[in-house]
């Protein structure tokens, strides 16, 4: 059974291009176009993994990030945030909320995946 992952992003075409990715890399993927609706499609869906924008309307990244370590059922969701913000506060904010990994756009397909890749196998032990 694949890994599912939830992609959150506000940006439709950045979305498809992270879903293109993911997918041909073997994972299921479930799409969210920003942090409410992302938050909304895990209580319906089972997801193993989040790759979560920092900038999104009605809930970003780092408040759903916050949000999914609150809750007892998503506290060890690996999550893995994905934005242009790339100064080292935003990173440190980051990972302050709980982030696990962070990643700046543009990046690298195959480094997107193996990233994917490390926080899934850490999840499975």
């Amino acid at each position: 059974m694949a890994t599912t992952v939830l992609v959150a992003d506000d940006d439709e075409m950045f979305r498809e291009l992270v879903t293109e990715i993911l997918t041909q890399g073997g994972y299921a993927v479930v799409r969210a176009e920003d942090g409410q609706a992302a938050w909304d499609a895990m209580q319906r869906k089972k997801v193993d993994m989040a790759v979560l924008d920092l900038n999104m309307p009605r809930m970003d990244g780092l408040e759903l990030t916050r949000k999914i370590r609150d809750d007892a059922r998503y506290r060890d969701l690996p999550v893995l945030l994905l934005t242009v913000r790339a100064m080292v506060e935003d990173q440190v904010s980051g990972y302050e909320r709980g982030a696990d990994d962070y990643l700046t756009k543009p990046f690298d397909s195959k480094m997107l995946l193996a990233r994917v890749k490390v926080l899934e196998r850490r999840a499975k032990k």
